[in-house]
């Protein structure tokens, strides 16, 4: 068998919205993209959403729309894709970097209490492989930490406190405590590339939490501005009549969603549901032949909370990175392709060169050192889930 590691589910009716925009005339953002960001602001609880061109579009626009940037403090975890923290180098702002639990891939919210300053705006928490991180606890830290809060303009005056910008690029489609992923971060982003649960090929989109005093529609339409080089009017409204004016309000971005690729989000949502139960599935057959060999999993669905299924991500423990290698190419040799999430940030050039020592993040580092991801899709069928069960347990136990 030949298994890739993360092809992208798409067929026919993908096919079909990709051939209705092109032969409508309309292939940039236009209706089916407006249609997109309905649904996707319904499904997840959210009163608006916006699509870009990608998850680090949203999130680097929503920092723009914060106001953040130098002089500022922006904090996430070390255990994350460069995506996540370059959004902060982008605007200016100065990079800090938390270590992960010594049990969890999630950020240590001790640390992370300890490192806000007068200077922190943002915290951004990552929901690695579509499980939600505690926000309970965010949340906690960053209302514990309010005295310490300047805000710099109107909108971080109303939110009151660090702003909770969530990385949700793995999450679309999961919960936490009942709640879609979308609806209780400050701000949420997130991924649609081809690797991705749900896809547009590129894209993304960003939801927001209903911010006392300052209106949605306002929100909306400076997301607008920001995307499209601060022109005060999209080209579907120019084709109203006699509507060709228009202004440029700043020097801004050019990152908005086509109706192309917005036509491909429509056939996944209609899909989505039915993908997403296929991933549950796979991931119980998983946890069912592997938890009892002692290998790590992520707990994907709990009682607090339910996971979007993204990443089958698994832990080796006592395997040093040689031999975690070994493995990767012996279920290679068996034609099933594997990954490691994440190389954390500190042992990547760009972020030595910001002065990061991977020596301080020995956490991270220890997660990382024996991960393996496992393909996780919806085109795998049962009789590979099955092969890669027996392959994967037959080789990783003459390392246990």
């Amino acid at each position: 068998m030949k298994i890739p590691f993360s092809p992208p589910d798409v067929g026919i009716l993908e096919a079909e919205q990709v051939i209705d925009a092109l032969r409508s005339g309309w292939i940039t953002t236009g209706p089916k993209t407006k249609e997109l960001e309905r649904q996707v602001a319904e499904f997840c609880g959210a009163n608006r959403a916006v699509c870009l061109g990608s998850q680090t579009a949203c999130a680097e626009m929503t920092l723009h729309l914060l106001g953040v940037g130098a002089g500022d403090e922006i904090i996430t975890t070390a255990y994350t894709y460069t995506a996540t923290a370059s959004v902060v180098c982008h605007v200016g702002a100065k990079l800090v970097l938390v270590d992960t639990q010594k049990d969890s891939f999630e950020m240590d919210y001790d640390r992370l209490a300890e490192v806000i300053t007068d200077k922190t705006k943002v915290i951004i928490p990552v929901d690695l492989g579509g499980v939600p991180c505690d926000y309970d606890k965010i949340f906690e830290v960053v209302e514990s930490k309010k005295h310490l809060f300047h805000p710099k303009n109107e909108m971080q005056k109303a939110i009151g406190r660090v702003i909770v910008m969530a990385d949700t690029a793995h999450a679309f489609g999961a919960t936490w405590h009942g709640k879609p992923v979308g609806s209780f971060a400050d701000f949420s982003s997130f991924s649609f590339h081809a690797v991705k649960n749900f896809t547009t090929a590129e894209g993304g989109a960003v939801t927001w939490k209903k911010i006392d005093g300052i209106n949605d529609e306002d929100i909306y339409h400076q997301y607008q501005l920001f995307s499209l080089h601060g022109q005060s009017k999209d080209a579907l409204a120019k084709t109203q009549l006699g509507a060709w004016e228009y202004d440029v309000i700043g020097p801004w971005y050019k990152c908005n969603m086509t109706d192309v690729i917005a036509g491909i989000g429509l056939a996944q949502m209609q899909r989505y549901p039915k993908m997403l139960e296929r991933r549950k599935n796979i991931i119980a057959r998983y946890d069912a032949a592997f938890k009892p060999l002692g290998i790590e999993v992520l707990p994907h669905y709990t009682e607090e909370h339910q996971s979007s299924g993204h990443l089958y991500i698994t832990r080796v423990p006592g395997v040093t990175l040689e031999q975690r290698q070994e493995i990767i190419v012996k279920m290679a040799e068996a034609g099933i392709a594997c990954n490691v999430h994440y190389k954390p940030l500190p042992m990547m050039t760009a972020y030595k060169q910001l002065g990061f020592d991977i020596k301080d993040y020995p956490n991270a580092y220890h997660h990382f050192a024996n991960e393996i991801t496992l393909p996780l899709h919806t085109k795998l069928t049962d009789e590979e889930v099955l092969y890669v069960i027996e392959n994967y347990s037959e080789i990783v136990k003459e390392y246990l």
